[in-house]
């Protein structure tokens, strides 16, 4: 299971509004390997799923997990900050044993 926060829900309604997403589009979430410390998030407005994908949804937005991002991701929350030091959607991952200083990469 995976958390959404209120805030993180909100920002995805809007950007999904920004993008001209289909109504039925919703948030992918993937680990993939790279970045500074191993693996990298990666996020996209998507349409398909696939009979292994995991679905959580938190005020309206729905969030998609592949089977094998979510070894990585299980237990995580999404949330997003903003403002004038806002920094964006951030991974509150349990499974990170440490992450870059950006927050976009982590290492299990």
């Amino acid at each position: 299971m995976i958390t959404v926060s209120e805030s993180a829900a909100k920002k995805i309604i809007q950007l999904k509004a920004e993008d001209n997403a289909s109504s039925d589009a919703f948030l992918r979430v993937k680990v993939k390997r790279g970045g500074c410390s191993g693996f990298s998030y990666k996020m996209e407005f998507d349409t398909v799923l696939s009979e292994k994908d995991k679905s959580f949804e938190s005020a309206g937005a729905k969030v998609v997990i592949d089977d094998q991002s979510l070894l990585y991701l299980l237990g995580m929350t999404l949330d997003f900050e903003g403002g004038l030091n806002g920094k964006g959607f951030i991974f509150q991952n349990p499974n990170a044993t440490k992450s870059c200083g950006c927050g976009s990469s982590f290492a299990v």
